[in-house]
């Protein structure tokens, strides 16, 4: 982080968890209003900026104009009308306390009128020392004809004096607001990024543009032929852009961050992706994406900028396994105390399909093949529902399409439609079909909350306007799913995530390992994994829906690697 960086964050106070109190000064000042003021001294104070400059420039020059239709095309004739536009300040981004991840900060725009300097060459020099610019940039600025040249833009206003205060014809500046982004890289794929001219390019900024640009203003200028502002003939206000409240909360976000980073670091992975997500209403708490990326460096690093809680897909594994159970316990082809007497291995078609680890053959309680995770025993189940069966129940989850959570990009998995004779002996146990870490998410939270598909949001508020929570249909009785909820706890209590076991806290989860796809469907890699776990806190009453995936892992199970990071 660099000194204005630091300054930035010692002003809001860090990472607090708490509303930001802005300081009176420059940097702690956003062009936008207070949330809960009716009117925000500062924006009206950009709004206040704006006329005075345009009047200052008019100076003493001003003549007495009648604004009549008539006059105007008089007006015209020796000399020129320009409309003039009036940026709207755009509205901040806030997590679900109040606390600012995007704000604007005023900034000035310094610019020349380049036919209007009488030695252009010395005019560069002296602006290039002044601006600590390269003197070949300015140069070429104020190269050709130009009635108008940007200088730099959204600079200090500090910086910007030092070039007035050359006095050099033609030379000014005016407001401009510049977007920051306070508390550094937190959440930064989600937030996204707006660009010079204040558009939303990326993630909610982008999403949310039209609502946090506002509108323009705009004012009628007269000038001389020199061009030299006389007189506003007519101006119209901009509206300010309002603010959007997220649903992310920056504390649970923060953490979740550095337990990927960690995580990453531990395992030497290759990404890793988390989300927390509320099963009851479908709130987004966290949404974290390792490696880490920052505002300089969005738009030069695109893997690390993409969402990809959102936009990537991913095998997955043993925790698909819940899907399947559910189908059969939901279509009444078992109970949970349902036996089945197991081979180490099954065949199906041309493959052979075994558990994790050896072992003889046995009996197994559908309870204990979702406790031990067994692979055998999942595929026994999903030939019990059959191609269509299996695929009743992966759509019915939401896979195979988008969950429509606001946010741009997002993908809608990949499920297989044209089923080979040993696609039954891949879905079942979670391998062969894409999905999404939001998709499972949301998943799970049907589980969690009692049979409902819940649409995830990661917006809690736009301006006044609350958000509300949206169900998209009941999915399992919710005598299916207190039955799944028992059936998880006995994963995390005796089976293959007893890692994921939290003190005090009783958990239920399901933990994920799968093979990488390679490329053109040539099979699956031997060395390359993506390890996962989801599950959810307490677990007969769940608050919390967590969701951990790690890509490429140098160990390879997903109780080892991802069902420590969900404490």
């Amino acid at each position: 982080m660099d000194d204005r960086g630091r300054e930035r964050s010692a002003r809001r106070g860090g990472r607090t968890g708490k509303p930001t109190t802005r300081s009176p000064g420059r940097r702690g000042q956003r062009m936008g209003y207070v949330r809960g003021s009716a009117s925000s001294d500062g924006r009206i104070r950009l709004l206040r900026i704006a006329f005075l400059v345009a009047f200052a420039l008019i100076g003493g020059k001003a003549v007495a104009l009648a604004s009549s239709p008539g006059n105007l095309a008089t007006i015209a004739a020796s000399q020129q009308l320009h409309e003039v536009t009036l940026p709207a300040p755009r509205g901040a981004i806030l997590d679900r306390n109040g606390v600012e991840l995007a704000v604007g900060e005023e900034e000035r725009t310094v610019f020349a009128t380049p036919y209007m300097l009488p030695d252009r060459v010395a005019a560069a020099r002296e602006l290039a020392r002044a601006l600590h610019l390269k003197k070949s940039r300015v140069e070429a600025a104020l190269g050709g004809s130009r009635g108008f040249a940007y200088i730099a833009r959204k600079i200090d206003p500090k910086l910007a004096d030092r070039a007035l205060s050359l006095k050099l014809p033609g030379v000014g500046s005016y407001p401009e607001e510049k977007r920051v982004y306070p508390m550094g890289g937190l959440a930064m794929q989600v937030l996204g990024l707006a660009g010079m001219d204040n558009t939303g390019l990326a993630g909610v900024e982008y999403e949310y543009n039209n609502q946090l640009s506002g509108r323009a203003g705009s004012q009628l200028v007269v000038r001389d032929p020199a061009g030299t502002p006389l007189k506003i003939l007519r101006a119209a206000q901009p509206r300010p852009g309002v603010d959007v409240h997220l649903t992310i909360d920056q504390a649970i976000q923060y953490t979740a961050e550095q337990v990927l980073t960690q995580t990453v670091r531990q395992f030497q992975a290759k990404s890793a992706t988390a989300i927390v997500e509320n099963p009851q209403t479908g709130e987004i708490y966290a949404m974290a994406n390792v490696p880490l990326v920052n505002a300089s460096t969005f738009g030069t690093e695109p893997a690390r900028a993409r969402n990809r809680a959102v936009t990537d897909t991913y095998e997955p594994g043993s925790t698909f396994k819940v899907v399947t159970v559910a189908g059969c316990l939901s279509e009444g082809l078992v109970k949970p105390s349902t036996s089945f007497w197991l081979q180490p291995s099954i065949r199906v078609a041309d493959r052979v399909i075994h558990d994790a680890h050896p072992r003889p053959a046995e009996r197994f309680t559908v309870r204990r093949i979702l406790a031990e995770s067994s692979n055998v025993g999942a595929v026994t189940l999903g030939e019990m529902l059959k191609e269509q069966g299996m695929l009743r129940w992966i759509h019915a989850f939401g896979f195979g399409k988008p969950t429509g959570i606001d946010f741009p990009g997002e993908v809608g998995g990949l499920v297989p439609q044209d089923w080979s004779g040993s696609t039954i002996g891949n879905v079942p146990m979670g391998q062969g079909i894409g999905v999404t870490a939001i998709q499972m998410a949301t998943a799970y939270s049907a589980i969690a909350n009692g049979g409902l598909l819940v649409q995830p949001r990661l917006v809690d508020q736009i301006g006044d306007s609350v958000t509300q929570r949206k169900v998209i249909r009941r999915v399992i009785s919710p005598t299916v799913a207190k039955q799944l909820r028992s059936m998880l706890s006995n994963v995390v209590a005796d089976g293959t995530g007893v890692e994921a076991q939290i003190p005090g806290y009783t958990v239920a989860g399901k933990t994920g390992t799968a093979q990488v796809a390679l490329p053109n469907g040539r099979g699956y890699s031997q060395t390359k994994y993506v390890a996962s776990f989801v599950g959810f806190v307490p677990a007969q009453h769940p608050q919390l829906v967590v969701l951990v995936v790690v890509n490429e892992p140098s160990v390879h199970y997903g109780g080892v690697v991802a069902a420590p990071a969900f404490r």
